[in-house]
């Protein structure tokens, strides 16, 4: 009987052991409620790494985006600009509003939001050029909001953004969820725009098991994120409610996971970088596989490794081929994420991509197994199906 393969798996949870001690605690204390003490340190842990931002721990990434887009001012009609080249929970929130999602392409130095594109998405908007979803004229605007991501641990070009945005008078509303620890300029990763979004899903760098923040240097903004998260219950003795709320906010319990994971954040970014530069070592002169590699000033926490796979110059093989060719072996790949102006919820939004950079990517970019728990006999397992699959 042939043996079961052991699963690889893309990014699973990694405990250090003092998570449970945390949660053990709130137990005994019989802080079970949604909120607690712990929420309070996971907050001050997170602040602490945010060089002091005010931070409102939420239920998810997703959460601290609406809440963000809120607080904003989005509202029906209004134009928010987003990465086209992201997960989709960070355009889902737009819709939520009934705004208008416009998205813009990707440039290859880190994936991300390319500038060029996005000024020319913000002069279209103020010209009343743009047409929604159902092909009717949007009325001429200033954007609301931009939504640049840091896809997969890698900065976003800030410098350049932050720019423009500033000479537009647009907030932005930075999606780091895949970004806690990393840096540009030695500047965190989700303290350049008015807000800045984390996830602590289960498969990213550190976890509450689901989770996620909203950070800003306005205070007074993270506190209203607070009591919105709390379904706007107003201060009385009765439930009083002014405002529509939400039921957004972090368990105590979750929260202290997040204690515990924080602690190690650091190793978790080191152990991740660890693998990248294993997996470039070992695949990088491959012909046609190629890696996102830092520009100067930018550090990566690198949660996922990604190449690029080159068919042309890898003999025909594909993106496609290589993750088939590994799932065989139980390993977990992902091909890079599909842009949003070719989701078929959102493929008649406005998109400003004259290259394509980002159709480009999704179809030649795989992201491989990067779990900071990933032992070096799996990460060598890994390698060696990855070069036999491409010289076959």
């Amino acid at each position: 009987m042939e043996k079961e393969l052991k699963k690889i798996w893309l990014s699973s949870p990694h405990m250090s052991g003092m998570e449970f001690e945390y949660v053990k605690e709130a137990f005994e204390t019989n802080w079970i409620a949604p909120v607690g003490p712990h929420i309070n340190r996971f907050e001050e842990k997170i602040s602490n790494w945010a060089q002091n931002q005010s931070v409102a721990a939420l239920s998810s990434g997703t959460a601290a985006i609406h809440l963000g887009l809120i607080l904003a001012g989005v509202g029906p009609g209004d134009v928010v600009i987003c990465q086209s080249l992201t997960f989709s929970a960070s355009a889902n929130p737009i819709k939520y509003l009934g705004a208008n999602p416009v998205f813009v392409d990707s440039e290859m130095d880190t994936l991300n939001m390319c500038p060029v594109e996005l000024e020319k998405a913000i002069i279209a908007a103020l010209e009343g050029t743009l047409k929604n979803e159902n092909g009717e004229k949007i009325k001429a605007q200033l954007p609301k909001t931009i939504i640049p991501v840091h896809l997969y641990g890698m900065p976003a070009k800030m410098g350049e953004i932050s720019s423009i945005a500033a000479n537009y008078g647009i907030p932005i509303l930075e999606d780091a969820a895949e970004a806690i620890g990393s840096t540009l300029d030695k500047k965190p990763c989700g303290t350049f725009g008015k807000f800045g979004v984390f996830s602590f899903n289960g498969n990213k760098i550190i976890t509450t098991s689901g989770g996620g923040a909203l950070v800003s240097s306005d205070a007074q903004l993270i506190q209203r994120a607070r009591f919105l998260s709390t379904q706007a219950r107003e201060d009385a003795v009765h439930y009083e409610h002014k405002a529509v709320g939400y039921n957004y906010r972090l368990s105590n319990v979750s929260a202290a996971i997040g204690i515990g994971q924080m602690e190690v954040l650091s190793d978790r970014v080191n152990q991740r970088r660890a693998n990248y530069d294993l997996y470039r070592k070992e695949l990088s002169s491959i012909p046609g596989i190629s890696f996102i590699k830092e520009p100067s000033g930018y550090f990566s926490n690198r949660w996922l490794t990604t190449i690029m796979v080159d068919p042309i110059r890898t003999n025909g093989v594909s993106r496609e081929d290589l993750r088939l060719g590994l799932e065989k072996f139980a390993i977990e790949s992902r091909p890079i994420w599909k842009p949003m102006h070719l989701q078929p919820i959102f493929e008649s939004a406005p998109f400003f991509g004259k290259d394509r950079i980002s159709d480009r990517i999704f179809e030649i970019g795989l992201c491989l197994p990067s779990g900071s728990n990933l032992s070096e006999e799996d990460l060598q397992f890994v390698i060696e199906k990855i070069k036999n699959l491409l010289y076959k």
